[in-house]
């Protein structure tokens, strides 16, 4: 019996300690998901005021990318994207930074959020933005949702 009760002890205390060590991993591939997401959208505006807009969202979208569009039908593949952004005149003058990100447990979803700004010729405009990033089978990362809006320039209150 008391042998029975060593035993049962081992196997809890090895199940408890298997159990707090996979809940430390799921963590750590959370964190380090957090941080590569982040690095994905600061790298994705980077090449935008490089090589334009259009050029840098084509090149992290997913092939299952949905892009709502205002009073239209979203955007529903990549293919449908190209189409549409093929002929745009490129745009280098908008940037952007998140300012949150975070991903699954899983380490291999996430989203980040952040704002943007667009210096045309006369007139600037700001929008928030929240994108969906999905981690790829080569490790990178892709967005398959990215959406967003117009807001106040910066330090006004919405009313």
């Amino acid at each position: 019996m008391k042998k029975t009760i060593t035993i049962l002890s081992l196997l809890i205390s090895g199940a408890i300690f298997f159990s707090s060590c996979t809940q430390s991993a799921q963590a750590d591939l959370s964190v380090q998901a957090t941080k590569e997401i982040m690095d994905a959208d600061i790298a994705m505006s980077n090449l935008a005021t490089k090589e334009g807009f259009f050029k840098a969202l084509l090149t992290y979208a997913a092939d299952s990318v949905i892009i709502p569009r205002e009073g239209k039908l979203p955007f529903m593949n990549k293919p449908e994207v190209q189409a549409s952004w093929g002929d745009k005149p490129v745009i280098k003058e908008i940037t952007w930074s998140p300012v949150r990100a975070e991903a699954a447990k899983s380490g291999d979803m996430g989203y980040s959020f952040g704002f943007s700004t667009y210096k045309g010729s006369d007139t600037t405009t700001y929008t928030n933005y929240c994108t969906i990033w999905k981690k790829q089978k080569d490790g990178s990362w892709k967005f398959v949702f990215d959406g967003g809006n117009n807001t106040p320039a910066p330090g006004l209150s919405a009313k």
